[in-house]
């Protein structure tokens, strides 16, 4: 499967990993990719369980998966790249770039707030009944009813609230609040920018130096090739679909719209980390610490995780969760170990299971 060298792990190690996987993801259900990158060169590759239930078809590492909330490091990377061209700066606020956003405190809010969490910007989008009827009379919506709204929306109608918006949660850039609306914002400043769609300046400036052949966005009428859909359970232990359409909030691009393969993944880390795509100060600038987050040891840079456990390097990482595609990705760069997680399926523990994984790489002195 895997168009890269692939050196032997021990067999010892790779029976602990498969272990692991195969006890969560039979080979008649959804299950994951999992691939491990050691000094460049993947050392354990394999696909568990189905990436589409109905016609059987087994998950590889070319099976597409919607990689979620992962997807806000290409993001960043496309903002800290216009940085590094001059064309903006973390410093500029989002009042530069959205003059409709009237209410002052648009003005304390800079691209670096954005980027790390920690603008004050609350997800108010609606989700209850009766904040579907504040909604509707303060906003012009194409959509009849608030479940067509959650199920349906992008990013023009996503971000609307934000036009009555009357307050931040907290004074910009003094606390941590995950947020996905903030990393819309992000996608359109790129597009103001750079005078092109953000599907079509991401391709060329980010997926291609990448030669990441087999990523995309998602949009509805969209073909993807070697797609996966992603599944829950029903309380009969019935296998039921869980992505667009059935999911919440799925249809947005920027903060976690994204479609790739294990292995365009693979290459994405290490285009990234051997600073082919940004420059070295830029990419530790995205990797250096913004904030702590309300996670164990962990902080928040410009579109990852910064984890700084007792015991271990540092891990840069990210997860994703949408619908019940679950994801995960992390490096440890002063190892050059890189692994991900890519599953179809949420009903499992993605801090039980890199933790297991960052386990035995220590055990075995990979890290």
């Amino acid at each position: 499967m895997a168009s890269f060298p692939v050196p032997e792990f021990s067999s010892n190690i790779e029976s602990q990993i498969d272990n692991i996987f195969t006890e969560k993801f039979p080979a008649s259900q959804p299950g994951a990719c999992v691939i491990i990158v050691k000094d460049g060169k993947i050392c354990y590759d394999k696909g568990f369980g189905l990436a589409e239930i109905e016609t059987s078809t087994p998950i590889t590492d070319i099976t597409s998966f919607n990689i979620c909330s992962v997807s806000k490091q290409f993001t960043s990377t496309g903002i800290l790249l216009l940085v590094q061209q001059g064309k903006l700066s973390v410093d500029d606020t989002v009042s530069k770039y959205f003059p409709n956003l009237k209410a002052p405190f648009y003005k304390d809010i800079t691209i670096s707030h954005l980027l790390s969490h920690t603008s004050g910007l609350p997800d108010w989008r609606p989700r209850t009944p009766e904040e579907w009827e504040t909604y509707i009379s303060k906003h012009q919506t194409r959509f009849k009813t608030l479940r067509e709204f959650k199920l349906y929306c992008e990013e023009d109608e996503s971000l609307r609230y934000l036009e009555s918006l009357e307050k931040t949660v907290f004074k910009p850039g003094t606390a941590y609040e995950y947020q996905n609306p903030t990393y819309q914002l992000l996608g359109q400043i790129i597009e103001k920018v750079t005078g092109k769609s953000f599907d079509e300046w991401m391709n060329q400036y980010i997926f291609r130096p990448a030669e990441m052949e087999s990523t995309c966005y998602f949009e509805p009428d969209k073909v993807i090739k070697n797609k996966a859909r992603a599944y829950s359970q029903d309380k009969n232990g019935v296998w039921q679909y869980d992505d667009y359409g059935y999911a919440n909030f799925f249809g947005t691009k920027a903060d976690g719209g994204m479609y790739v393969t294990p292995l365009d993944f693979v290459k994405w880390d290490q285009a990234l980390f051997n600073d082919k795509i940004l420059s070295r100060e830029m990419r530790q600038l995205a990797h250096t610490s913004k904030i702590k987050t309300d996670l164990p040891y962990t902080d928040y840079g410009y579109g990852w995780f910064i984890e700084n456990r007792p015991g271990f390097p540092e891990k840069i990482y990210h997860t994703g969760d949408n619908g019940s595609f679950f994801i995960y990705e992390g490096r440890y760069d002063s190892a050059n170990l890189f692994y991900l997680i890519f599953a179809n399926r949420a009903d499992w523990s993605r801090e039980d299971v890199s933790e297991q994984l960052d386990n035995i790489f220590k055990a075995n002195k990979l890290l």
